[in-house]
């Protein structure tokens, strides 16, 4: 018992001294549209996982998937601040999706209805946070883990489709 609580000291002690948390994102789509999914990896700023999520979205394309993504991703950075687990002054988001960051940036303009819909809406809910945040362009190389967990997600999925359609 009295290690829970030296731990639990530990955590409240070291969730005060982050300074920034990182946030890769990655939507999946085979086929486009086809069956899609998300993957978010959130670090800590000495590169330590916070959370990790996949989930399965049906059929989109693969930029709406990259948007769930990103938005999803808000949420769960929600959580982690809500239930005092982490504490940061500033968010980085990366995705290997040039299209979505430059959106998001306002370098490009977003004619698709259905993407300026979700872009808003990032950025009302970025807003909510109340913590600064950047958008990042990075090479899929260097969004391994996010990509992994969303094309884990659709394969889980496929699989258990195929299961249930050879019974």
């Amino acid at each position: 018992m009295r290690q829970d609580i030296n731990f639990r000291r530990i955590r409240r002690s070291l969730s005060t001294i982050l300074s920034r948390i990182k946030v890769f994102t990655d939507g999946a789509a085979k086929g486009n549209p086809g069956p899609a999914a998300i993957g978010i990896v959130i670090y800590d700023e000495n590169d330590f996982i916070l959370r990790t999520y996949k989930e399965y979205l049906g059929e989109t394309t693969n930029n709406q998937a990259e948007y769930r993504a990103l938005l999803k991703s808000l949420d769960l950075i929600k959580k982690l601040a809500s239930n005092i687990q982490v504490s940061f002054d500033s968010i980085e988001f990366y995705s290997d999706s040039e299209l979505l960051v430059n959106q998001v940036n306002f370098d490009y303009q977003t004619k698709d209805p259905g993407l300026a819909v979700l872009n808003s809406k990032f950025h009302v809910l970025a807003k909510k946070l109340d913590k600064p945040f950047t958008i990042t362009h990075i090479e899929r190389a260097k969004n391994k883990n996010a990509d992994m967990l969303a094309n884990l997600a659709i394969d889980n999925k496929l699989k258990l489709i195929k299961k249930e359609f050879l019974k």
